[in-house]
């Protein structure tokens, strides 16, 4: 589906926001994709979740530096490493050793656990060196797997051994892009898991867990698969819909040549104020706000503070794409999420 988008890089960042929210929810972070993009906009505006807003875009911050990597460098652990030190450059989190493996012990349970009341407790720092080579290994030289096989058994394997003191579910999922779009199965990262696996987030640790204790891997696989299955049907879906609205909504401007060239635009960025696109657009404070009135006008475009001044406008039709699955509020999390010590 993406080799008949008119220009898929267009839409490539929201794929990944959309990952990278939701990756960072299952992890108990509350912003929210209007959150991600208020802070992108103005970062010095952005009142909102700050915190989790910047753990966000540093998901993909990561994700980028990774793809851009790859071009140059094998999945490896050295580029694990660069991935893990951009997802905790200045957040929380950031003082546990970024981009290092752990050289002490850590556990998976529920909140406020101990080592002794730990649901799992990784290999210790000796024992992980081997295993990270292992992987290391296995990811250059997986022999006649299919792809997605392999990247059903990293993504567990990688969980498992836990390498950081923090930040290693996030960087589990990223591995798994990363894996598709390094083989050539993906030439765009525009298939994610986390919609899934946050749809299914109890199953998601239970199958994992069970790999652990009971070395179920087909159990595991079958739960993996069956969600790529879905998030590839809901990736073409929302490539086919992103289609659909693009030239409805490009007939609806065909008089306004700035304003089509600000459409292009909000499907990168769906939130706009008019300094945004005047600095898009190079133009003049009137005619970027000229050229926000029709979009305005047409149904594009829906403004959100209610005020005079620092206006800011939602692309709602195109965002409702994202929203259906699961970008909504985000709910806190329970005592029962498994939390890293």
């Amino acid at each position: 589906m993406s080799s008949i988008l008119p220009n898929p890089d267009l839409f490539v960042a929201m794929y990944v926001r959309h990952e990278a929210v939701l990756s960072s929810q299952i992890e108990g972070t509350q912003s929210t994709l209007e959150d991600v993009l208020e802070y992108e906009l103005d970062e010095r505006g952005a009142k909102r979740a700050k915190d989790d807003a910047e753990e966000v875009v540093n998901y993909i911050a990561a994700m980028n530096h990774g793809l851009k990597r790859l071009e140059t460098l094998p999945l490896s652990l050295r580029l694990l490493r660069e991935i893990h030190s951009k997802l905790m450059e200045g957040v929380r989190g950031s003082e546990r050793s970024p981009g290092e493996f752990r050289t002490s012990q850590n556990w998976i349970g529920p909140h406020n656990c101990t080592l002794k009341t730990a649901t799992f407790v990784p290999p210790p720092p000796h024992e992980m060196e081997a295993a990270l080579s292992h992987l290391e290994k296995f990811l250059h030289a997986p022999g006649d797997l299919p792809t997605l096989i392999v990247c059903g058994l990293a993504h567990a394997q990688f969980e498992t051994i836990h390498p950081f003191l923090d930040g290693n579910g996030r960087v589990g999922r990223l591995l798994i892009p990363l894996l598709l779009c390094e083989r050539r199965i993906l030439e765009r990262p525009l298939l994610y898991l986390s919609v899934y696996l946050k749809a299914h987030r109890a199953e998601y640790y239970d199958r994992l867990t069970a790999v652990r204790t009971a070395g179920d891997w087909e159990g595991w696989l079958r739960f993996f698969l069956r969600g790529v299955v879905e998030v590839s049907a809901a990736s073409t879906n929302t490539a086919r819909s992103i289609l659909k609205l693009r030239e409805a909504s490009r007939q609806k401007l065909s008089s306004n040549a700035q304003a089509v060239r600000l459409l292009d635009h909000l499907f990168e960025y769906p939130l706009l104020s008019v300094r945004a696109a005047e600095q898009f657009l190079a133009c003049s404070y009137v005619t970027a706000a000229t050229a926000i009135e029709q979009l305005e006008q047409a149904g594009l475009l829906r403004e959100t503070t209610g005020q005079k001044r620092n206006r800011l406008y939602r692309y709602d039709p195109y965002l409702a794409l994202f929203e259906q699955h699961g970008l909504g509020t985000q709910e806190r999390d329970g005592e029962g999420r498994p939390a890293e010590r």
